[in-house]
């Protein structure tokens, strides 16, 4: 995607350095940042340096390669165990981050006792993991683009655009498609508090495209849907139960009553590595509890120059800092993935779930 007018991926690797872009400091600032091993790329998902459901996935995939590359000959299986308990400990509810550490534990298991052919297939499931997100995600603009229409107005929640992913991202997918194609999409981007993933991000990234959108506060997300100035709602997801329920950013469930309520269709965008099959609903979604400091403070450019952080609560009030909600199927209109538009069902779901 573009970074004016540069091609770049969210995350790579090149040899056994990782590589991705310092999301924290968007959007006024682009700097790429380095990660030398398994411990501090596990780190940069934890503290959100990189965030999003499949660029998650695809770090935590290259968190394992590194890994592999490290751990000793001997100690090689412990080593690898270590690391796997390392990365599944950085954000519990993305279901992509278990799926890439999966997927890279399997292709080592099926060398057997070659350490080095384990090492070599380590490295190639990960940078196929990072292939296959960017696919599947420009597969999702394919299927999803007829849904945004000549002039559509779109809502979307959080940030499931390509910056959330490899490449293309998933919820906003379908508008750079239908954008290239010359349907003029327009966006409303909601902020998304505590962490302004909407404000910061996805207003930024539609602003490189040249995606016409606005910034609004995430309480005027009813209004618009109720004063008929929304045609369709887009979100991306962290984890699809088997049922067809939804985990996503923290509001995603009030877009989704109000949108129907309004009469709006609420669709959600998400490559297949996001649906966990062993999970039969929503309510067995762990939901991750973040530093309640995201809440009480804010950080922001300076008229000065200086990236800081300021307190907006009472120094006395405590804060309780959701990360994620869940959205029962029944508010769904259907779920775009790259095999195509699914109902939120089981029968859906079970339709397109990786085995």
């Amino acid at each position: 995607m573009n970074v004016d007018g540069t091609p770049f991926r969210t995350v790579w690797m090149d040899g056994s350095v990782v590589r991705m872009i310092d999301q924290p400091l968007l959007p006024h600032r682009f700097a790429i940042t380095e990660l030398a091993d398994h411990h501090a790329t596990a780190r940069a998902i934890q503290v959100m340096t990189v965030r999003g459901a499949g660029a998650i996935g695809a770090t935590a995939g290259f968190a394992m390669a590194q890994a592999a590359l490290a751990a000793g000959n001997a100690s090689f299986h412990e080593d690898m165990a270590a690391a796997a308990r390392e990365v599944e400990a950085t954000r519990p509810t993305a279901q992509n981050l278990f799926y890439a550490v999966n997927t890279v534990l399997a292709a080592i298991e099926a060398e057997g006792a070659d350490i080095d052919r384990a090492r070599e297939a380590a490295v190639a499931a990960a940078h196929a993991i990072a292939d296959d997100d960017a696919a599947c995600c420009e597969a999702i603009g394919v299927h999803g683009g007829p849904l945004v229409g000549h002039q559509a107005r779109v809502s979307t929640h959080c940030n499931a655009g390509w910056l959330a992913f490899v490449d293309w991202g998933s919820a906003i997918s379908p508008i750079y498609r239908a954008h290239r194609e010359g349907r003029k999409p327009f966006v409303w981007v909601d902020e998304t508090r505590p962490r302004s993933q909407g404000a910061r991000l996805t207003a930024w990234e539609l602003a490189q495209e040249g995606v016409d959108h606005a910034v609004i506060a995430d309480n005027s997300t009813g209004h618009i849907l109720r004063t008929g100035q929304v045609d369709l709602v887009i979100v991306g997801s962290d984890r699809i139960a088997a049922n067809g329920d939804v985990a996503n950013k923290i509001g995603t469930y009030t877009s989704a009553l109000a949108a129907k309520a309004a009469g709006v269709p609420f669709y959600v965008a998400a490559p297949t590595t996001t649906i966990d099959v062993g999970c039969v609903s929503g309510e067995a979604i762990p939901i991750e509890e973040r530093s309640p400091d995201e809440v009480l403070y804010t950080w922001g450019w300076s008229d000065a120059g200086e990236f800081i952080r300021v307190r907006t609560a009472p120094m006395a009030s405590t804060a309780r800092n959701f990360a994620f909600d869940v959205t029962p199927a029944a508010l769904v209109a259907g779920i775009i993935t790259e095999k195509g538009v699914v109902p939120a069902t089981p029968e859906g779901i079970a339709s397109v779930a990786r085995r």
